[in-house]
């Protein structure tokens, strides 16, 4: 009976982590910042747009297949969840510098005092699992140096099961949630500029289609494999363009304004 209370409780302590990781990535990627405009017909156009992509790339599949199988289709987007945020911090910068050049020299000071809002994501990003694996190696480090000595292994083996694995467990929530939200939100740009984040997901998503070139186009007809290489950027352009026009049009968001 306690036994099965003390696994009842660790199976609860540990959704709870997972819970709180998720809450935590939210706070950081997915909450509005001081200077940020949010328009909710944009988020849902935006997620129609996703709808409508992965019901095409399904029936795509169903038709034509894959290599692979479903199983292919699975790791391929869990391997897009994360190499997304990776390639937004390889591109990122040169289009937001790139983008701060371009706006008027007055606008510029303000735009660049407003980069502390991505730095502070991408710290998270990138240090939560760089943290994990530092304390891993140090506690692995420690282990190995206090072979024979009892009682210290046995306090260090008691912190990697009381602190180590639930924080190894809390980082790696962090990380899956955080990654969907970082390529979202492109690292919290929208506070820099509310325009900003249109330009990125366009540039991003055509520099993920010719990563992914390197596997082959998708199974099908010659056109049917064009038109589902082109598909995916033309649409995802063109929803940040008419973005780039409500924001313009409504909430008076210019990029040379």
């Amino acid at each position: 009976m306690a036994l099965r209370q003390l696994m009842a409780f660790g199976g609860s302590t540990w959704l709870g982590g997972v819970r709180h990781a998720r809450r935590h990535a939210n706070s950081i990627f997915a909450t509005a910042g001081p200077g940020r405009t949010t328009d909710p017909v944009i988020g849902r156009v935006q997620k129609v747009r996703a709808v409508v992509g992965a019901l095409t790339t399904f029936g795509l599949i169903s038709v034509y297949g894959v290599d692979g199988g479903w199983s292919a289709v699975f790791e391929d987007g869990l391997t897009k969840l994360f190499v997304a945020p990776l390639v937004l911090l390889l591109v990122g910068p040169l289009v937001i510098a790139g983008f701060i050049w371009y706006v008027p020299p007055q606008h510029r000071p303000v735009l660049r005092s407003r980069l502390r809002y991505p730095l502070r994501a991408i710290g998270w990003y990138l240090g939560i699992p760089l943290g994990a694996i530092a304390g891993f190696a140090v506690l692995a480090l420690l282990l190995k140096v206090s072979q024979g000595i009892l009682a210290l292994q046995a306090i260090i083996s008691l912190i990697i099961l009381i602190v180590g694995l639930p924080f190894l467990v809390w980082a790696a929530a962090f990380l899956v949630f955080s990654s969907g939200s970082a390529a979202r939100y492109a690292f919290n740009t929208a506070d820099v500029h509310a325009a900003l984040p249109a330009v990125l997901t366009a540039v991003l998503v055509w520099v993920l289609n010719i990563v992914q070139l390197g596997d082959g186009l998708p199974n099908g007809p010659v056109g049917v494999q064009i038109a589902a290489f082109l598909g995916g950027p033309f649409s995802v352009t063109a929803v940040s363009y008419w973005e780039l026009h409500v924001l313009r049009t409504r909430y008076g968001v210019r990029v040379r304004g």
